[in-house]
């Protein structure tokens, strides 16, 4: 009877060992890393940015930040589109964020996009347009393009990194 005893407790303690080490494996497996490139392009006057990221885990929701630092120009456009005064204009300078929660599916990956609006640029400020004109946003330009894994602190900066459109020329300039 004390062999039988001896027996079951060398396989329990067998069984134990092994569901350690598939558990230590299965940990060591999960790895979050972004695979290719992260990629930036302009849609718009919006910045959409896209990756996969890996080594999550199965069915796990993991938060995600796109990032950049915005610069926005604005000029005071009279009603015959024109731009009377260089000095009539102001650039600013803010960063820029987009959030979002995306769940890793029974592979462990995730493959999404965040898009970085325009509207969300640094605002003019207390700059402002003397009467007869508007304020025009003409150019925008983003750098320093990211995008961060929050839940996992994993950051991969985007190609390419810094984007920029024209959006309206002052004529004769």
């Amino acid at each position: 009877m004390k062999w039988i005893t001896n027996c079951q407790l060398r396989i329990v303690l067998v069984i134990v060992a092994a569901m350690f080490f598939a558990g230590g494996v299965t940990r060591a497996a999960q790895n979050p890393h972004f695979v290719g490139p992260v990629t930036a392009k302009l849609v718009g006057n919006d910045v959409q940015v896209c990756w996969k990221e890996a080594g999550l885990g199965d069915n796990q929701l993991i938060n995600y930040e796109a990032s950049a630092i915005a610069t926005a120009t604005f000029h005071c456009v009279n009603n015959g589109g024109q731009c009377p005064d260089a000095a009539n204009k102001v650039t600013v300078t803010g960063p820029v964020t987009a959030t979002g929660t995306f769940a890793s599916g029974k592979n462990g990956q995730i493959t999404a996009c965040l898009t970085l609006e325009a509207p969300n640029p640094p605002d003019p400020g207390e700059f402002s347009c003397p009467n007869g004109q508007t304020l025009t946003l003409t150019d925008l330009s983003f750098s320093n393009i990211r995008i961060k894994d929050t839940t996992n602190n994993v950051t991969e900066t985007a190609t390419p990194s810094a984007l920029s459109a024209t959006l309206f020329v002052c004529p004769g300039r």
